[in-house]
């Protein structure tokens, strides 16, 4: 601000991206990539892509989601391959679609990879700033300003803004304003969130503390050690063993022969580094009764609602009153620091307790507190306010992605934030925006849940809130969707190439498979047999890669049970693809009941299938709107 005066950045922009977390990194490379100009504004330049809570990516549907984002072309998937630490594909035991990747990440590894690629983008800008309101005119957004008066303008926004919005971090009685742990909060977003027509609620998150290592007594506790081979994230291995894709991670030489990317995190220490399982004890349960008025969470102070599926020891202790323990995982949280996240434990108890409370934990006896464990309240827009394209309904051109549509966990951020930053970017250019169905993609089912379902918890994803999860697979994330990915411009060339090349090898070997007679039988029916696999077979092709032997394997031992869920989709797509006309006026669909006419009011249903998958909305209500819409519009 000059002599009292706003300062306008004299450069306009397609998009600005508010934040640079998680959602914010995807939805500003997603945009810049696909050819619009692109500001990412950040409270710190220094903790872009920052893992404020466990620098883990992946797990039980989040490793979906993971997968999706890197199969469209975005960077999460490649991050962590260059950053991760230990890599293990969970639920193998269980059939293949809920088979999940998760990799525990060098935090800081991560975070400066992340930095790196942000600035190196060449349509992409990448500023200080705090965003304190909208610059909007007669409903439609025009830019932001920041709490130094300068005032920048674009055409789209994309607000992803994480815990930071109105932030209070709660350590027993002690309260700060703060996003999280060392950053100040964002105060005076929200009151411009709400001067443009948005409701805003009140959610809460918690972190564990850490610990030092050498405090800890590992002896007692079980190690758990990585996959080998490395069950990567990414797709596209040839970037990941490209040299210019590891130059953002300082390196002195290649240390492991071409066994992992060169540069990353696994090729600079030759291996991975394991984690630990230990457990609580009954003095841990004791001592939390014994405090349980002291939580803020207990006592009242905390307003939020906190993540259902990611409970405090607090919750764990009371709610769980049977168990006799409770698995805590002791992960490290990088090659060079000795700080340990004891993952399984947050907690916003006293300082005084956790001291306490964190020595009845099994091999914990001595352990010492690098930094104390805390819950953060935050602001979030209810999700049901969005369009599927993830455009806010009161506001044209500004869309939301990330924590504050009510999620949890940076796979659901990424997700929402690329394609928050595709359909801006789309924006721009005029195009009809991307959005995912819930038979396409596991973002699919996210993005439609939050619109349709709304969430008063923070939102965590689960393989089992997929009805078609048997063909939304981690391994096939590539097949459904990176065609898209090129189409659009975010997946490059080279990758699309490569992509094509893979799919037409399952398809060539699959034909031979069926053709090929072994005896009486083909080789395609012998692979239908439990106890027969790919390398089994006679006749095989030991020239096809891993990952083309999962695809052709999975396609016809459970061809039945795809086939099946297949002719499902059909059905679903029919009702999906029946689009609710604007002039639809719910107030004079005779007969419809007065909760569906207000919900249908309310959040303005695209499709008929969106219409049935709204809470209070019956199929009678929906075959009523059916009916009405074959009338036609009434004068």
């Amino acid at each position: 601000m000059v002599d009292g005066r706003m300062f306008t950045y004299p450069r306009n922009f397609d998009v600005i991206v508010v934040g640079a977390g998680h959602a914010g990194i995807e939805a500003a490379l997603a945009a810049a990539r696909i050819g619009c100009r692109t500001l990412l504004l950040s409270i710190n330049l220094d903790t872009i892509g920052q893992m404020s809570c466990n620098p883990a990516i992946g797990g039980l549907a989040k490793g979906h989601l993971a997968r999706e984002v890197d199969a469209l072309g975005g960077e999460i998937g490649k991050s962590t391959d260059m950053t991760g630490l230990q890599f293990r594909m969970l639920n193998t035991k269980k059939g293949p679609s809920v088979w999940a990747p998760r990799a525990q990440c060098d935090k800081k590894a991560y975070q400066f990879r992340m930095k790196w690629v942000c600035e190196r983008e060449s349509n992409l800008e990448v500023k200080q700033g705090q965003a304190a309101k909208l610059v909007h005119t007669n409903g439609r957004v025009e830019g932001v300003e920041t709490d130094l008066g300068v005032q920048y303008l674009g055409t789209t926004v994309v607000v992803t803004t994480g815990t930071f919005l109105r932030g209070l971090m709660h350590i027993g009685p002690a309260k700060q304003s703060g996003g999280r742990a060392g950053e100040s909060a964002a105060m005076n977003l929200s009151d411009s969130l709400k001067g443009i027509g948005l409701r805003l609620g009140r959610l809460k998150t918690g972190t564990p503390p850490r610990l030092i290592r050498r405090s800890i007594d590992f002896s007692q506790t079980q190690i758990q050690l990585g996959d080998e081979p490395v069950p990567y994230f990414s797709y596209w291995k040839d970037d990941l063993f490209h040299v210019e894709q590891s130059e953002a991670i300082p390196r002195s030489a290649t240390n492991s022969g071409g066994l992992y990317p060169p540069g990353s995190v696994l090729d600079r220490i030759n291996g991975q580094l394991p984690c630990f399982i230990t457990y609580t004890t009954c003095e841990t349960a004791k001592l939390i009764r014994e405090n349980i008025h002291k939580s803020p969470m207990y006592s009242g102070v905390i307003e939020g609602i906190g993540p259902r599926y990611c409970p405090s020891i607090e919750d764990k202790i009371i709610k769980f009153s049977d168990k006799e323990r409770h698995q805590v995982f002791l992960e490290p949280e990088g090659i060079a620091t000795d700080e340990i996240y004891v993952n399984g434990f947050s907690t916003c108890l006293p300082f005084e307790v956790q001291v306490e409370l964190v020595r009845t934990i099994i091999g914990c006896r001595d352990a010492e507190i690098m930094r104390p464990a805390y819950a953060v309240e935050y602001d979030f827009a209810f999700p049901s306010q969005l369009y599927p394209s993830l455009e806010t309904k009161v506001c044209q051109n500004l869309y939301l992605a990330g924590q504050i549509n009510g999620t949890s966990g940076y796979e659901e951020a990424a997700a929402q934030g690329l394609m928050a930053g595709i359909n801006a970017a789309r924006r721009c250019q005029g195009r009809a925006p991307i959005v995912l169905r819930r038979d396409q993609a596991y973002i699919g089912v996210l993005i439609d849940d939050l619109i349709t379902k709304g969430t008063t918890e923070p939102y965590r994803m689960f393989t089992s809130r997929a009805e078609y999860r048997l063909i939304l697979r981690q391994d096939n994330a590539d097949l459904r969707l990176s065609t898209i990915g090129h189409e659009i411009g975010l997946l490059p060339k080279r990758n699309y190439v490569s992509f094509v090349a893979k799919q037409e090898a399952i398809r060539k070997e699959i034909s031979r498979l069926e053709k090929t007679r072994y005896g009486s039988a083909t080789l395609g029916q012998l692979l239908r047999r439990p106890e027969i696999n790919y390398k089994s077979l006679p006749n095989r092709d030991d020239s096809l890669t891993e990952e083309v032997i999962q695809q052709i394997e999975v396609e016809l031992k459970y061809a039945g049970y795809i086939t099946r869920q297949e002719a499902e989709v059909e059905k679903f797509k029919e009702m999906e693809e029946k689009k609710i006309p604007d002039w639809m006026d719910y107030n004079q669909v005779p007969s419809l009941r007065t909760e569906a006419r207000q919900k249908l009011s309310q959040m303005r249903p695209a499709t008929l299938g969106h219409a049935a998958r709204i809470s209070g909305v019956s199929p009678a209500d929906v075959c009523l709107v059916m009916i009405w819409m074959k009338r036609g519009p009434q004068n």
